[in-house]
């Protein structure tokens, strides 16, 4: 082992090139901005892109086991907690 220097037991990581990154930044950057237009905001902060990646069927199942922070969860109202419609309701 001699001439390995200290980091002889570490593999490299493979380097990724501008290209591949900028085709996974683009798609979440751009639903992320059109979330934050949405809520009426010039700058994205990290509940919009919680937003864009759980609205987005394979950037969520890619991102599944991801934890944004800040990010909170997506709206969502149970159906059975809602008022039940009726008659009355229905006819207006």
């Amino acid at each position: 082992m001699s001439g390995r220097g200290k980091g002889a037991g570490k593999t490299r990581a493979k380097a990724k090139t501008r290209s591949s990154r900028a085709g996974l930044q683009f798609p979440i950057l751009e639903l992320a901005g059109n979330a934050a237009r949405d809520n009426k905001k010039t700058r994205i902060i990290p509940r919009h892109l919680q937003l864009a990646v759980r609205n987005d069927e394979e950037l969520n199942k890619l991102l599944g086991g991801v934890t944004i922070a800040q990010g909170g969860v997506l709206p969502n109202i149970q159906a059975v907690l809602l008022p039940k419609k009726t008659e009355k309701a229905a006819k207006k």
